[in-house]
Formats: structure tokens, C-alpha cells, sequence
């Protein structure tokens, strides 16, 4: 288990504090989101893989940031609404952070310097990067926007399932 991943402050979108510790399970997908970008039609895949996956270990965490092209405005409140009547999430959703710069949320520094970008850039790009943690915090594998939630169902499918053998 990693110490360090699961030691990472949380605040949830309802203002509780949490660590990531308390969502440790087999599989865990980290997802920064946006409510005006064009990858949030993205909501609706996240949201097939928790119902689909939730009971057998797989985790599925939003973080909503305002970084890229201003398309996360709202209060956390806003978001939250937005989400569940548009998309009708019911994953766990977090307040409002930064992932890039020196406001960077420690979660995304921690996943940045596991699994970094092309080239070894660490700095998250675009709304809707995806990082896939598996086996208590073990592999991090990062995922451009384009990369749509389902295209990583075969990844998360082989994770469950060695983590259910282990």
C-alpha cells in the first residue's frame, strides 16, 4: 500500500474532509473534470463504469477544476447539481482544485510524478486526464481527455481481477 498516496487530504464537494485512504480499493480512477468543457459528455461513461464496477472494487473520483479555458465556474454546489440532473453522477465528486502550478492539489502533484505526461512533462493539459491507480496504490497510469472512460473498462476489468486473485 502507498503511504503517501493514501495519506492525501481530501475535501469532498459537500465541505468533509476525507483522505484517499478511504477510498483505497482495487482500482481507483482519478479524474479532473469540467462542467462547460467538451469532454464532459464524459460524465455519462464515468458514471456506467462506477454502477458497473463499484461492487467489485473499482473507484471512480472527480475533481472539478477551473484551470483550463475557465469551464468549471460554478460553486461546488453548482457542480454537484449540474452533475447528478445532467449526468445523474453518483460517484464521489470533490470541491474544487487546482492541478497545475504551485496550488496544485498534493493528489494530482503525487499522480503527476507517477505517471508523467509525453515526454515526461508532468503538467496536466486539459480538462478530463484520467490516472487509473490499481492494487492499493501500486501502478498510476495516466490517460489523455480524448481517452474516453469506457476505452479503459478492459484495464480496469484485469485490475479487479488480479486484485480478486491476490
Amino acid at each position: 500500500m502507498s503511504t503517501q498516496l493514501f495519506s492525501i487530504s481530501l475535501i469532498n464537494i459537500h465541505g468533509e474532509t476525507k483522505t484517499m485512504g478511504d477510498f483505497a480499493t482495487k482500482a481507483i480512477l482519478v479524474v479532473n473534470t469540467a462542467s462547460e468543457c467538451g469532454f464532459t459528455s464524459q460524465y455519462e461513461e464515468l458514471e456506467q463504469l462506477w454502477q458497473r464496477y463499484k461492487s467489485q472494487g473499482l473507484m471512480v473520483l472527480g475533481f472539478p477544476c477551473n484551470q483550463f479555458g475557465q469551464q468549471e465556474k460554478g460553486s461546488n454546489q453548482d457542480i454537484e447539481a449540474f452533475c447528478q440532473l445532467n449526468y445523474g453522477v453518483s460517484f464521489p465528486m470533490f470541491a474544487k482544485i487546482e492541478v497545475n502550478g504551485s496550488g496544485a492539489h498534493p493528489l494530482f502533484k503525487y499522480l503527476k510524478s507517477q505517471a508523467p505526461g509525453l515526454l515526461g512533462h508532468q503538467a496536466i493539459k486539459w480538462n478530463f486526464t484520467k490516472f487509473l491507480i490499481s492494487g492499493e496504490g501500486g501502478k498510476v497510469e495516466r490517460f489523455a481527455p480524448m481517452t474516453k472512460p469506457l476505452a479503459l473498462e478492459d484495464k480496469i476489468v484485469r485490475i479487479l481481477a488480479a486484485s480478486s486473485t491476490d
